[in-house]
């Protein structure tokens, strides 16, 4: 069983990248959680509504996306916790930034397929 969900969320995984990299709003709404808690690189706390909003107004930018690493733990059915190292550069608010970051993600499956329900973003130092 366990094999079968990390190969569900590896393409979940990859779904993301690509709705990030080109800001697609539609595929991230379907992939990420109506009650998401994010920390973001600053610590600040965003929400759905928030990161949905920032890449529909072109807030985040996404210039290189370059997945490096992935790893997992199937903690049920219902809940993995994926760890992901990516090489990015863009814009967030005008600043530009680039470099490895870390991502910690919570997918949940629920009605609605696997989506996240949790997670955060720091600069890989």
């Amino acid at each position: 069983m366990d094999s079968e969900i990390e190969a569900q969320i590896r393409e979940c995984e990859a779904r993301l990248y690509a709705a990030m990299a080109a800001s697609n709003v539609s595929e991230l709404d379907a992939l990420i959680a109506d009650d998401l808690l994010f920390a973001g690189p600053t610590g600040e706390l965003a929400t759905k509504a928030m990161d949905l909003e920032l890449h529909r107004t072109g807030g985040t930018q996404f210039h290189e996306f370059v997945p490096k690493e992935l790893e997992m733990r199937v903690w049920s059915e219902h809940f993995v916790l994926a760890s992901a190292k990516v090489f990015l550069s863009g814009t967030y608010l005008g600043n530009a930034f680039a470099g490895d970051y870390r991502y910690m993600r919570v997918w949940r499956k629920g009605e609605s397929g696997w989506q996240i329900a949790g997670g955060s973003v720091s600069a890989v130092v």
